[in-house]
C-alpha cells in the first residue's frame, strides 16, 4: 500500500510541489540580504516556480513531446490560474461563507489552507492535461 501511495503521481505532484515550495520560502532569506523584501519574494517565487517545472517534468510527468517552450509558457498560465484559483476561494470563504454560517475559529488560515487545497487539485489537472500531456501518437505502442 506504501509502495502503491508513494509511487502515485497525485503523491509525486504534491510531494516535489511541496519540495518547490519549501525552495521558494528558503532561498527568500539569503536574497533579502542582497534585495528589498518585495523583491526578494518575487525572485524567490520564479526560482520555486522553476524548480516546480523541473521536477514535475523530470519526476511527475515525463514523457511529454511537447517542445520545452510551449510547455514553459502552459506551465505559467496554469500556475497564474492557480493563482486566481487560490484567491477567489479563499475570499469566497472568509468573506461569504464562514461569516453566513458563523465560522470563527482562524477563518484567515482556514480559508487559505481549503484554498491552497483546491488550487493544488487544479494545478494537477492543469499540469496532466495541458502542460506535460502526452500525444496520442506518443502514447500509441511502436510497431
Amino acid at each position: 500500500m506504501i509502495r502503491f501511495i508513494a509511487g502515485s503521481q497525485v503523491f509525486r505532484f504534491l510531494l516535489l510541489g511541496g519540495l518547490a515550495a519549501a525552495i521558494n520560502w528558503l532561498v527568500r532569506f539569503p536574497l533579502s540580504l542582497v534585495l528589498p523584501f518585495s523583491w526578494a519574494i518575487l525572485v524567490a517565487y520564479a526560482i520555486g516556480m522553476t524548480a516546480g517545472f523541473t521536477l514535475y517534468r523530470a519526476y511527475v510527468f515525463p514523457g511529454s513531446d511537447r517542445a520545452i517552450g510551449p510547455q514553459v509558457a502552459i506551465f505559467l498560465a496554469v500556475n497564474l490560474m492557480g493563482a486566481v484559483i487560490v484567491w477567489s476561494v479563499a475570499m469566497a470563504l472568509v468573506e461569504r461563507l464562514f461569516p453566513a454560517i458563523g465560522y470563527t475559529f482562524m477563518p484567515l488560515a482556514t480559508g487559505h489552507g481549503i484554498a491552497i487545497g483546491v488550487g493544488a487539485a487544479a494545478n494537477f489537472v492543469g499540469h496532466k492535461f495541458l502542460t506535460f500531456r502526452i500525444s496520442h501518437a506518443a502514447r500509441a505502442p511502436s510497431a
